[in-house]
């Protein structure tokens, strides 16, 4: 499989599925099994999917000698203590888990995620190994009001002001509108190149240039196969944070096998 453009830049592309509340640990084992069977050896990109905490060991154990690694939806930033109901760092490491989405818009919604505690999350995620998938985003109201770059130029500093600039190719940035999560309406590719092409000029404000180049950064938002190739043709988006359509082997080895114009 061909990369193009971002396996020329260096920065290899990121194919991630965020499975969210979906799959019991069998049913997300046997997901695994399958997409690594379809996918065979894919050594130009990183195939992460992202199950329920309860997912995570059985999905690692189908993962283990493929193509496919494995992501964890959060995590907490303390190493040990009495937070119940949190899942330490280590815990993730200790099972073989590659990556952590850390921030996502549902998160921020939900349960009270800040850009502060992100910027925790991010530090505790590079200190165990781990690659932090940080997410930032506008709402409808916000992108409506012209306000996308104020967001961003907010959430990309703040999220990684644990960060020193070495650090940069350890971690991804996801870009996710809000608005296109999970309604079906996806930025254009352009809309997305703009977006995503000023988040690594915000990162380049914050840890330098190289950094900047460094850095892989994903579009997310109602991601499908039939947008695929043109938003991984645009020269700097480096991968993808898929939701619904990573929920089924075909869509997602569809997209995962993206073909740039």
């Amino acid at each position: 499989m061909s990369s193009g453009g971002s396996r020329a830049r260096g920065r290899v592309p990121l194919m991630a599925g965020n499975w969210k509340m979906y799959k019991t640990s069998g049913e997300g084992a046997d997901f695994v099994r399958h997409l690594a069977g379809e996918l065979g050896v894919a050594n130009d990109r990183e195939v992460v999917v992202a199950p329920p905490f309860t997912g995570l060991a059985s999905a690692v154990a189908a993962a283990r000698g493929s193509s496919v690694k494995v992501a964890a939806q959060d995590v907490f930033w303390q190493a040990e203590g009495a937070f119940t109901g949190e899942i330490a760092p280590g815990m993730l490491t200790d099972l073989g888990v590659y990556a952590v989405i850390i921030g996502h818009s549902e998160r921020r919604q939900f349960f009270g995620e800040t850009d502060e505690t992100v910027a925790k999350k991010v530090r505790a995620a590079l200190d165990n190994g781990l690659l932090p998938i940080v997410c930032v985003g506008e709402t409808e109201a916000e992108r409506e009001a012209g306000a996308m770059e104020a967001v961003l130029s907010r959430q990309v500093p703040k999220g990684l002001a644990g960060v020193v600039a070495t650090e940069a190719g350890a971690l991804a940035i996801a870009y996710e509108p809000i608005w296109a999560i999970g309604t079906g309406r996806t930025a254009t590719a352009e809309a997305a190149q703009q977006a995503i092409a000023f988040v690594r000029s915000q990162v380049g404000a914050v840890l330098g240039e190289e950094a900047a180049e460094s850095v892989r950064v994903l579009y997310g938002g109602s991601v499908k196969p039939d947008n695929i190739d043109e938003l991984m043709a645009q020269p700097d988006i480096d991968g993808v944070l898929v939701g619904g359509a990573s929920l089924k082997v075909e869509t997602f080895k569809r997209i995962v096998q993206f073909n740039e114009a």
